[in-house]
């Protein structure tokens, strides 16, 4: 393989979905926890051949498309067309001044594909110059006439079913989708029969069965149960932060400004909730405790919005192919009242976490006027957090 080529890919996801039910565009639904469109995206966003990663939507989709994919890497969104075709179209358009060598086009509604299938179309398209993923058919086909009857029988071993990404040298692809375009032809299902149409030969290679397309609302129920059964290896941690109060007129608890007669002492905003919620986090993770992470003798964390810290350990779950089952926070203190404010705790952490609220809980008791925080000196804060991992070896 030419190390000095340049490799893109293309995200189409300008499609409505309307197949696949009600809630939106089927690319921005969550799925185990996480966006259909981040599943599908972040595989190319993290692979290490990949030098750009080009989404095509609808433009009435970016404030979503931002939410769904913060964290991923990629080029301005390119707007896309009235068919897929169009799409494509215009995420090849947009990389014009990359000037890739091969460009890997794939359909945002397929969130399983792994890095290792993107590895062999890399492969496959500098091989070739035009490839696809395919995986035989299981299932005999039959091809039936205008009445409904069998007309033919086709030989299954010749069969394949066509998956995505779909992997071209960028110039004749891009080629191919203009001269279409110039004579009107927009009617292919995929690129692969578009460049068959412009005289290329389309070589296959390995595609992955997992690698499955969401189409209607049955593939969502089925591959959430499947993900839910694949997310086994259950963890709890624990977690437990302290803070002292000093001059101000506010604290942050669990990401609400709480008005209070004194402010906390503390190198960030002093969130003991969030706090001790990271330490639980990182500990279900057996990855360090928050210090290690954000050692209050660096400077840049000088007040701090805690809600970074808890972005930060979800998504180290999410890297790790996890979710969060549950999140609790117990706060100790005499002041100020938790109760009124639980609701809107519960909700920020959850809105911080990417969880539902049903998933958070918030506690808080008092020592009895015994101790620091009897005494109204600071507040203390304990929390757990359940996460579920995939199993691994």
């Amino acid at each position: 393989m030419a190390n000095s080529e340049r490799t893109a890919a293309v995200l189409v996801a300008a499609g409505r979905g309307l197949r696949a039910g009600s809630g939106g565009p089927k690319q921005y639904r969550v799925i185990a926890g996480q966006t259909v469109i981040f599943r599908a995206m972040q595989p190319f966003c993290t692979h290490p051949q990949i030098d750009a990663v080009q989404p095509v939507l609808n433009p009435d989709d970016t404030a979503i498309f931002n939410a769904a994919t913060a964290g991923l890497r990629h080029r301005e969104p390119a707007h896309g067309g009235t068919t897929r075709q169009a799409s494509v179209r215009a995420g090849l358009e947009a990389l014009a001044g990359q000037k890739p060598d091969i460009v890997l086009i794939h359909d945002a509604a397929r969130p399983f594909v792994s890095q290792a299938l993107i590895s062999r179309a890399i492969e496959a398209a500098h091989r070739t110059g035009a490839a696809i993923p395919t995986i035989p058919v299981a299932d005999t086909i039959k091809l039936v006439d205008a009445g409904g009857n069998v007309a033919d029988t086709p030989a299954r071993a010749q069969l394949r079913i066509a998956q995505t990404p779909q992997a071209f040298r960028y110039d004749v692809i891009l080629e191919a989708h203009r001269r279409a375009a110039r004579e009107g032809r927009d009617d292919f299902t995929d690129d692969a029969a578009l460049a068959e149409w412009a005289g290329l030969t389309v070589a296959t290679f390995e595609g992955d069965v997992a690698n499955m397309k969401l189409t209607t609302p049955e593939d969502f129920v089925r591959e959430e149960a499947r993900l839910a059964a694949s997310l086994g290896d259950i963890r709890t941690g624990t977690g437990y932060d302290v803070h002292a109060f000093g001059a101000g007129d506010h604290v942050m608890i669990c990401g609400v400004r709480v008005p209070h007669t004194k402010g906390f002492l503390a190198h960030s905003d002093g969130d003991v909730g969030l706090h001790a919620l990271v330490d639980a986090i990182l500990g279900a993770l057996a990855d360090g405790d928050i210090g290690s992470h954000f050692p209050p003798s660096d400077p840049k964390w000088k007040g701090a919005s805690s809600d970074r810290f808890l972005k930060y350990a979800v998504d180290r779950v999410t890297a790790r192919g996890g979710r969060i089952a549950n999140l609790e926070v117990t706060l100790i203190c005499e002041r100020p009242k938790i109760g009124p404010l639980r609701d809107a705790m519960r909700a920020r952490i959850a809105e911080i976490s990417g969880v539902d609220i049903s998933r958070v809980a918030v506690k808080a008791t008092t020592s009895e006027k015994l101790g620091f925080t009897g005494r109204e000196e600071g507040i203390a804060a304990t929390a757990s957090a359940t996460i579920r991992l995939p199993w691994s070896v």
